[in-house]
Order: C-alpha cells, then sequence, then structure tokens
C-alpha cells in the first residue's frame, strides 16, 4: 500500500513539475519580450507571478494558496492593471498624434518629411521580392545596377541580370510580375530606400512601380539642438511641453510624443466650449436614461409579480414563463429585432400598428430617446418581476392580515407595509441595476450608436451617455483621444462609486424596518 502512494505522488509530482515547467517558460519567454519592449513594469510582475507560483505550487504547506493564486493573478491581470493604466493614461496626452515615445515620432517625422528633387532623373525600376521583404534593383545613370531596400542603402549589385539597358533580375530574389505588383501596391508605394547611412543622403521612392526617384527630407533634426529645421523656408520646430514640436508661430508638426500634463483633460471636460456642452448633456441624458429604465422596469416588474402572485389568477405558471422570455432572449438580438421594428419604411411599428406612417422613431432625438428607454424597459422587467416575485412569497401572511383586520385597504397595505419590506431585499438590487444601466453601452450603441447627430462633427449624440460618448471619443472619428476618453471613465467610475455608496447607506435605514 505505501508503494502504491509512493507510485501515486510520484506521478502526480511528474506532472506537476511538467506543467510547471511549460508555465515558466512561457513566462520566461514574456519576461524576455517584455524586456525587449523595455516594459518594466510588466517585466517585474511577470518574475514576481513566476517566482510566486513556483513557491506556492512546490509547497507543501500552502494549500489555499494553491487554489487563490490563478485567480489573484487574473484580478491583477484584467482588473487591477486594467484600472492602473487607465488612471495613468487619464492624466496623459495620449491620443492620436502622441502614441509613442519622443524618439519614435522623431522618427516618423524624419520618415514622413520627403519630397521629391524638383526635376530630378527617373531611375527604371524592378521590383525584387526576398521572402516577404520587399526590394528596388534600380538601373543607375551609367547603366550598372544598384540594390536598396528598406532596411540596406543603396549599394551596386554587378550580379543583377539584364533585358536591354534595364536591370531586370538579381540572384537570391524574385522578380515581381504584373500581378504581384497590383497586389501590394500600396506596400511598393510606401517603400522608402535609403540612399546613404545618413538620412540626409534622402531616399529612393516610386510612384507607379516601374521608376524610382531621389526624394530629400525637407525637415531635417539637430540632435544636439533638439530641434528640427524646415530646409524649404527655414522655419524651426522645437519641442513643447504637450508633447510636440511647434515652430514660433504655434504651427506644430503633425505627430507628437505621449507626455505627462496632469489635470488638463479633467479640466478641459468642463471649461472648453467643444466638450462642455456635450458632456453635460450627455451626463443628465445618462441619468434620465438610468433612473427611467430602473423605476420603470422595476414597478412594471413589482405589479405583475403582485397580480400573478394572487391565488384567483389562473395559469400563473403560464404567464410566468412567457414573461421571463425577454429575459431569456439574448440581449443583442433583441436590441436587432426593436430595431427591425422601429424601421421608418418596413418596420412593424408603422406599417402595421400606425397603418403606413412615416415616423423617424430612431433619427429624432426625443423619440429616439424614448424608444430607447422603451427597449431597455423590455429587456430588463423580467429580471426586476423574478426578483419581485420571490420578494414577495418571502413576506409573511400574518402582517397583512394583522394590517386588513385593523381597517387597511389594499394600497394601505401596499404603500406602509410591503413596499418597504420588498425595497429591504430589492433596494442592493436596484442600486446594481442603477450601475448596470449607467454604463449600458449595448442596448445604446447596438440600437442607435449613439446618435442621431445634429451635425455630422458634434462630440455627442442624442441618445449617447457617458460610456458611448466615452467610446465616440476613444475609437470614432478622425481624431482619437484616449487620455480624454480615459478621464471621463475614472469621472464615470467616482459618480458611480459616490451614488452607490450613498445608496448603500440609506438602505440601512430600510433594515430597521425589517
Amino acid at each position: 500500500m505505501n508503494t502504491s502512494h509512493a507510485t501515486t505522488w510520484g506521478r502526480g509530482f511528474l506532472l506537476k513539475l511538467c506543467l510547471m515547467a511549460l508555465v515558466d517558460a512561457l513566462g520566461v519567454y514574456a519576461v524576455i519580450l517584455a524586456w525587449s519592449r523595455q516594459s518594466w513594469v510588466i517585466a517585474a510582475f511577470l518574475v514576481i507571478s513566476l517566482i510566486a507560483a513556483n513557491v506556492v505550487y512546490f509547497s507543501r504547506r500552502m494549500t489555499p494558496a494553491k487554489y487563490l493564486l490563478p485567480g489573484l493573478f487574473f484580478l491583477a491581470v484584467y482588473q487591477i492593471f486594467v484600472i492602473a493604466y487607465t488612471g495613468y493614461a487619464a492624466f496623459t496626452n495620449y491620443g492620436d498624434g502622441h502614441n509613442s515615445t519622443k524618439d519614435d515620432a522623431i522618427a516618423a517625422i524624419e520618415a514622413n518629411s520627403f519630397q521629391r528633387v524638383p526635376d530630378s532623373a527617373g531611375y527604371p525600376l524592378t521590383v525584387l521580392e526576398k521572402g516577404s521583404d520587399l526590394a528596388f534593383l534600380v538601373t543607375e545613370p551609367d547603366g550598372s545596377a544598384a540594390l536598396a531596400a528598406a532596411d540596406e542603402p543603396l549599394a551596386p549589385a554587378p550580379e543583377a541580370t539584364f533585358t536591354g539597358s534595364k536591370a531586370t533580375g538579381l540572384e537570391g530574389y524574385t522578380t515581381l510580375a504584373l500581378g504581384d505588383l497590383l497586389q501590394r501596391q500600396s506596400e511598393i508605394l510606401a517603400l522608402q530606400a535609403p540612399l546613404g547611412e545618413d538620412p540626409s543622403d534622402g531616399v529612393l521612392r516610386t510612384p507607379d512601380g516601374s521608376t524610382a526617384y531621389a526624394y530629400l527630407p525637407v525637415l531635417v533634426y539637430d540632435e544636439a539642438a533638439d530641434n528640427f529645421t524646415d530646409t524649404s523656408n527655414g522655419d524651426v520646430y522645437r519641442p513643447s511641453e504637450d508633447g510636440r514640436f511647434v515652430d514660433d508661430s504655434g504651427q506644430a508638426l503633425e505627430q507628437g510624443w505621449r507626455v505627462f500634463i496632469g489635470a488638463k483633460n479633467f479640466t478641459s471636460v468642463l471649461t472648453e466650449p467643444s466638450l462642455r456642452g456635450p458632456f453635460w448633456s450627455v451626463l443628465i441624458w445618462t441619468f434620465v436614461f438610468a433612473i427611467s429604465s430602473v423605476a420603470l422596469s422595476y414597478f412594471l416588474g413589482l405589479a405583475l409579480a403582485i397580480v400573478l402572485n394572487h391565488p384567483s389568477v389562473r395559469g400563473r405558471k403560464i404567464y410566468r414563463s412567457l414573461l421571463i422570455l425577454p429575459y431569456a432572449f439574448p440581449a443583442f438580438l433583441s436590441v436587432l429585432v426593436w430595431q427591425g421594428i422601429f424601421n421608418p419604411q418596413f418596420g412593424f411599428m408603422n406599417t402595421q400598428v400606425l397603418g403606413g406612417a412615416d415616423i423617424q422613431w430612431l433619427t429624432d432625438p426625443w423619440l429616439a430617446r424614448l424608444c430607447v428607454i422603451v427597449v431597455n424597459v423590455w429587456m430588463t422587467f423580467p429580471y426586476m418581476f423574478l426578483i419581485s416575485t420571490g420578494a414577495i412569497q418571502s413576506l409573511s401572511s400574518d402582517v397583512m392580515e394583522a394590517a386588513s383586520i385593523d381597517g387597511a385597504g389594499w394600497f394601505q397595505i401596499f404603500r406602509l407595509i410591503k413596499l418597504p419590506l420588498l425595497l429591504v431585499s430589492t433596494a442592493p438590487l436596484l442600486i446594481s441595476s442603477f450601475a448596470m444601466n449607467f454604463n449600458n453601452f449595448n442596448s445604446i450603441y447596438m440600437l442607435t450608436e449613439g446618435g442621431p447627430l445634429k451635425h455630422p462633427t458634434d462630440q455627442a449624440g442624442s441618445t449617447d451617455i457617458l460610456i458611448s460618448f466615452v467610446y465616440r471619443l476613444a475609437f470614432s472619428g478622425v481624431n482619437k483621444q484616449y487620455g480624454l476618453a480615459c478621464a471621463i471613465s475614472m469621472m464615470i467610475f467616482v459618480i458611480v462609486a459616490t451614488i452607490s455608496a450613498l445608496s448603500f447607506r440609506r438602505t440601512g435605514s430600510l433594515e430597521e424596518m425589517n
């Protein structure tokens, strides 16, 4: 028997050893990858996690930690890290044109500042491929061949083969046919092959895939002075506090870098006219949407629960099953069905219910808001119906009978006894429902996408709530403002947390009635 236990323990240890070896291998690879990209915080977190995993799983005394560690790891990755990074980004200018470091911005400005040399001669060009990398094989004015690639300066290619007077092939490379040129046209037109080791030497580019031309940089970077000089007019662009190169007239180069800007994102929401108006409008509508959705769905669910709880109602089980269907049906499908119902030309509402009326349900601002609330109540009232049914059935009938004997009417019994007792058990759920509706992105975006917009350039639509407003700032439009979106996300968190804390404190007084 001891031998059997020893064999089982040995097999378990070998299995654990293999699994931990796999985890360690993946972890070490991730650490090396993070270190190579200078992500020091991520690398340090991975090292600490690997050490903790090995200590816990090879210890005989840390049994509870073996179950807790995976959950703690994913909590740190998917919750704590996300919140911390959002908080960090909220105090930066992170967004389009400010996505990376200053060195990356300098490299991008240099790469995008080349202009064709006026009246420069063209080089007959053949586009080659090696692996998945492209290269330019050009014929020099003296008839010799030269080769250049994205990371290889122009160099002689004496081994090149010619067709007539044009270099058309090189050993080790594949010459692209016309079909391949058309298929990879965007890559070919974007390729910049340097003419020399120094970026000021210029690059070779092609506008058509058959002829290459010399391009020289218009903006030249001076590393010692840390500025760019425009060679065409002599303007000097110097780094500014907001992460851009700016000249004396205030004109900035397009590419910038990420910098810490303090509370500027938060103050701009409240002070800049282009943001202040939309923000307050969206904030008010968010409260209206969340409060009305919770209140209407709760009282509708409660009313149905009270009716179907009465013993005189026949077929209560069937009715309850039917009322649960909107809750059981996938939410995104429900929204899509309602979107079809409200279609102004072919929707059921206009063609059947209203006899062919032409009502723009989802393109009129006020009707769109009404539709959003109606659809959201339709999807959420079954949940309120379920919790209200359970809460009603848990109430003591002796209290109701005593109140009835004392002469209280049904409305007095409901208002003074049933409703307060129901709120004791349902108030926490109402608070969580409010928080959910405050951030109910799916219902808004899938039904109206936050619209309609009064003007195409508006920052917010008529049905945008704060979370869809954040999405619009971060992922829609031409200028994506990630830092500003993160700042508003932090404001949403503070608002919801404050309201929830105050609401839970108020529910304490309700519990005294129980």
